[in-house]
C-alpha cells in the first residue's frame, strides 16, 4: 500500500488521541495569543511607509526631529442665514474664550481670526497632552462650545478640527464596525445551520475559524518586530481567517459526513476525509499563501504587513483542519449531528439527491454543448471585465467621509470660509544648518510665486507657513489649494508645483513635495508599477504548484485562466458600480469616480487565493472520478455535483459576510465588501458551474496531459487510462 500521506497520518493520530490533540491545540492558541500580547506591537513609521516623492518628504520631516505638534481644534462662528453680524460674532468668541480657558485639557485659546470674505470667525484651541489621544479628550471642549451655542442662538457656533472630527468619526465608524461584527457571527451561524441542519456541526467551523484568528493575531504581533504592522492588519486577519477557516472546515466536515453515510466508522471516515478533502485543504492553503506572499514584492510596508497576517492565519487554519478538527469529529462521532433543527435537518438530509438533480440541470448546457457554452460565458465575463480598462485609482479624501455628523458639516463650512484649512501640499527641504536662512528665503519666494494663481489658496495674513527643525537642517512649507484632495484642480496644482514652481525657487536644493494630493498621485503610480510584477510572480508560482499537484499542465493553465477571468470581472464590476452614476443612491455612497488606490492589488491576491479553494476542491473530486476510470464528461458531472453543495455553502457564507462590509459608511470598506462578495459569487457560480465544466468537457483526456518527468512513476497518466488506473493515495479514499 505504501506510506500514507502526512495529512492522513496526522488526522489518524488526532482521531485516535482526540483529547491530546484538542489539548495541544488549546495550548498552542493560548501561547500564541498571550505571547503576542506580551511582546507588544511594533507599528510602521513614515520611513517604512515611504512611497515616491511624497514618501521622501515624510522621511525628511521625520529625520528633522520636529517636536510633536500639539493637537489643535477650533470654534467656528458663522451666520445661520445672510451676512454675519461681526459684533455678535465677537461677543460669542469672547464667551467661548472665557469658557474654554477653564476647561481641563486646554493649553491656550488663540485670538479670533476673521475670514477674508467676512463670512466667519475662527477661534483656535491648543490642547494639552498627547496629540494622538486628543480625540478621546475633546468631549469637554464640545460641551463648552454647546453652552456658547445655547447662549447665542442667532449664530451657528460649532466645534471643528482634527480632534472633534476624529471623535465624531470614531463614534460613527465604531458603531458601523460593531454592527458588522454583531451581524457577521449570527449570519454565519444561520447559514451553517441551514447547511448542516444541526447546531454542533454548524458550530465546529466557527470554532476552528475563531481559534485560528486568535492564534494568528498573537503570531502577527510577534512578527511585527520583524515586519512592522499597520492598522489594517488585524482586520484582514479576521476577514481572511473567518473565510478560510470556515471553508476548510466545510470541506472536511461534509466529506466526513458523506463517508459516515456510506457506513464507515468514525475514525475511518475521518481518515478518508483527510486523504481527500484534507489534501485539498493543504493545496488550497498553499495557493492562498503563495498569492499573499506576492504582496511582499510590492515593496510597501502596508502590503508586507497584510501578507504576514494573511499567511499566518491561513497556515494556522490549515494546521487546525489537520489536527484539532479530526479530533473533534472523532470524539463527537454522531453527536456532531446533534441537536438537529426540526424541518431543516429533514430538508438537509433530502438535499443531496435534489441538489444533484438541480446541479445536473445547471451543468446540462456545459456538458451537452461545451464549445458554445464556453464561448458565451467567457465573452460575458470579458464584457463584464471591460470597464476595468478605465479604472482610476485615488485615495479617499475628507470629502468622501460620511456627512451625517455635525462635525463633517462644520468642516465643509470651515474650508469654504478658510480655504487654507483644506488640502495642503508639503514642501520639505534638507540642507546644512548654515543654509537655513537661504532655504527660508527660497520657500518664501515659492509662496509668493503662487499668489494670484487660482490653483493655490491665498496665504494667511500671518505670512507663509514655514517651520524649521531644531537642528536647522530641515525646513517645511505648507502650501494650500482650495480644491479637494482628489479633484483634477488639486492634481494640477501638484504638477505645477513639482514641475515649474518648486524647481524655479528651489533649484539646487534637496527637496520633496508631499501631502494628500502627492500621496494620491505617487501611490497610484506605485500600484500600476507593481501590480504586473506581483501578478506575474503569483501566476507563475501558482501554475507550478497546480501542475505538480494534479500532474497536469493543462489543469494548471486552466486554473490560471479561470481565476484571471474571475478577478477581471470583479474589477469591471467595481468600476461599473463606483465610477458610474447609477449606484450611489442605491448603495448610499458618494461617488469618488475612482477606485481606492490599494484595492486592485489587494483584491487580486485575496481573490486569487480564495478562488483556488473552490477550484482545488472541485478539480480534486473530478480527478478522483477520472482515476477510477470514469470518462471525463461523466467525471466532470460527478465531481461538480458532488462538490457543489459544499462550494455553494462556503461561498454563501463569504458572500454574506463580505456584503455586511458593504454596508459600512466609508467608501474603502464599501468597495472592498462589494468587490469580494461579487467576485466570490461569480466564481462559485459562473466560473465553477459553467466555464470550468465546459472547458474540461471540451478538452476531454487532454485535461490530464503532462510532460513525462511530471507523470507519476510506475503508473499511466489518467488521460491514457483505458481501464481504471491504480488510485493515488493522496486523492482517493480507500473503499
Amino acid at each position: 500500500m505504501g506510506k500514507r500521506p502526512v495529512t492522513v497520518r496526522m488526522a489518524r493520530w488526532s482521531a485516535e488521541h482526540p483529547w491530546r490533540a484538542i489539548a495541544l491545540w488549546v495550548v498552542f492558541v493560548a501561547v500564541c495569543f498571550v505571547g503576542g500580547n506580551a511582546a507588544g506591537l511594533k507599528e510602521a513609521t513614515a520611513t517604512d511607509d515611504a512611497i515616491g516623492e511624497a514618501g521622501r518628504a515624510y522621511v525628511m520631516i521625520e529625520e528633522g526631529g520636529f517636536a510633536d505638534e500639539p493637537a489643535e481644534d477650533n470654534v467656528l462662528i458663522t451666520a445661520r442665514s445672510g451676512k454675519l453680524d461681526n459684533a455678535a460674532a465677537q461677543r460669542a468668541a469672547a464667551d467661548a474664550t472665557t469658557k474654554l480657558r477653564t476647561v481641563t485639557g486646554v493649553a491656550s485659546v488663540g485670538k479670533p481670526v476673521p475670514a477674508n470674505d467676512g463670512s466667519a470667525l475662527l477661534l483656535s484651541i491648543t490642547m494639552a497632552g498627547d496629540p494622538e489621544t486628543a480625540s478621546d479628550r475633546v468631549e469637554p471642549l464640545r460641551a463648552a462650545t454647546a453652552e456658547v451655542q445655547r447662549a447665542h442662538p442667532d449664530l451657528r457656533v460649532e466645534q471643528v478640527g482634527g480632534p472633534s472630527i476624529g471623535k465624531a468619526l470614531d463614534d460613527t465608524l465604531g458603531e458601523d464596525f460593531k454592527r458588522a461584527e454583531i451581524l457577521s457571527l449570527p449570519v454565519t451561524l444561520a447559514i451553517l445551520i441551514l447547511v448542516f441542519g444541526a447546531l454542533i456541526a454548524a458550530g465546529v467551523p466557527v470554532l476552528l475559524a475563531l481559534s485560528s484568528v486568535a492564534a494568528a493575531m498573537g503570531l502577527s504581533t510577534l512578527a511585527s518586530h520583524l515586519i512592522p504592522s499597520t492598522d489594517a492588519t488585524s482586520s484582514v486577519i479576521l476577514l481572511i481567517g473567518m473565510a478560510v477557516g470556515i471553508d476548510y472546515s466545510l470541506f472536511y466536515v461534509r466529506r466526513e459526513r458523506e463517508e459516515r453515510a456510506k457506513g464507515r466508522g468514525h475514525v475511518d471516515a475521518v481518515e478518508i476525509a483527510a486523504e481527500t478533502s484534507g489534501h485539498a485543504v493543504v493545496v488550497s492553503g498553499t495557493a492562498v499563501v503563495i498569492a499573499m506572499a506576492g504582496l511582499f514584492l510590492a515593496g510597501d510596508s502596508t502590503f508586507s504587513s497584510l501578507a504576514v497576517g494573511s499567511i499566518l492565519v491561513v497556515t494556522v487554519a490549515v494546521l487546525g483542519s489537520l489536527t484539532v478538527l479530526p479530533a473533534l469529529l472523532a470524539k463527537l462521532g454522531r453527536w456532531v449531528d446533534r441537536p438537529r433543527v426540526p424541518f431543516v435537518w429533514r430538508l438537509t438530509a433530502r438535499n443531496s439527491g435534489n441538489g444533484s438533480r438541480f446541479w445536473r440541470a445547471v451543468l446540462h448546457p456545459a456538458l451537452r454543448w461545451p464549445a458554445a457554452t464556453l464561448l458565451v460565458s467567457v465573452l460575458a465575463l470579458l464584457a463584464l471585465a471591460a470597464p476595468a480598462l478605465n479604472m482610476n485609482l485615488k485615495f479617499p479624501g475628507t470629502e468622501d467621509l460620511p456627512r451625517t455628523t455635525p462635525a463633517m458639516q462644520a468642516y465643509d463650512r470651515l474650508t469654504a470660509a478658510y480655504p487654507s484649512n483644506g488640502t495642503t501640499h508639503i514642501v520639505a527641504v534638507r540642507a546644512p544648518a548654515a543654509s537655513a536662512g537661504e532655504v527660508k528665503a527660497a520657500l518664501t519666494e515659492l509662496t509668493e510665486s503662487t499668489q494670484g494663481n487660482r490653483l493655490f489658496a491665498p496665504p494667511e495674513q500671518t505670512g507663509p507657513d514655514i517651520e524649521v527643525s531644531p537642528d536647522k537642517t530641515v525646513t517645511v512649507l505648507d502650501l494650500s489649494t482650495p480644491y479637494t484632495s482628489r479633484s483634477d484642480e488639486a492634481a494640477d496644482s501638484l504638477h505645477e508645483l513639482r514641475t515649474t514652481l518648486a524647481p524655479a525657487a528651489l533649484g539646487g536644493l534637496d527637496y520633496a513635495v508631499g501631502g494628500d494630493v502627492a500621496n494620491n498621485e505617487d501611490y497610484a503610480k506605485h500600484i500600476w508599477r507593481t501590480l504586473p510584477i506581483v501578478a506575474g510572480v503569483v501566476l507563475l508560482l501558482t501554475f507550478l504548484m497546480m501542475a505538480w499537484t494534479f500532474r497536469s499542465v493543462v489543469v494548471a493553465a486552466t486554473s490560471i485562466v479561470l481565476n484571471l477571468l474571475s478577478v477581471g470581472a470583479a474589477y469591471g464590476l467595481l468600476v461599473l458600480v463606483f465610477q458610474g452614476s447609477w449606484a450611489p443612491d442605491l448603495l448610499n455612497f458618494t461617488s469618488m469616480d475612482a477606485i481606492v488606490s490599494w484595492l486592485p492589488l489587494f483584491l487580486f491576491v485575496v481573490l486569487f487565493g480564495l478562488s483556488m479553494d473552490y477550484h482545488v476542491f472541485v478539480v480534486s473530486r473530478i480527478r478522483e472520478a477520472v482515476l477510477r476510470g470514469v470518462p471525463t464528461r461523466e467525471a466532470v458531472a460527478e465531481g461538480i455535483t458532488g462538490s457543489a453543495g459544499t462550494v455553494s455553502s462556503a461561498a454563501l457564507v463569504m458572500v454574506a459576510v463580505f456584503s455586511i462590509f458593504a454596508t459600512l459608511s466609508t467608501i474603502d470598506m464599501k468597495q472592498l465588501g462589494i468587490g469580494l462578495a461579487a467576485a466570490i459569487l461569480l466564481d462559485a457560480t459562473i466560473i465553477r458551474a459553467v466555464v470550468l465544466p465546459s472547458a474540461m468537457t471540451l478538452l476531454g483526456n487532454a485535461n490530464w496531459w503532462a510532460p513525462r518527468f511530471m507523470r507519476p512513476r510506475g503508473r499511466h497518466a489518467a488521460s491514457a487510462a483505458v481501464t481504471p488506473p491504480a488510485p493515488e493515495p493522496e486523492l482517493v479514499g480507500r473503499h
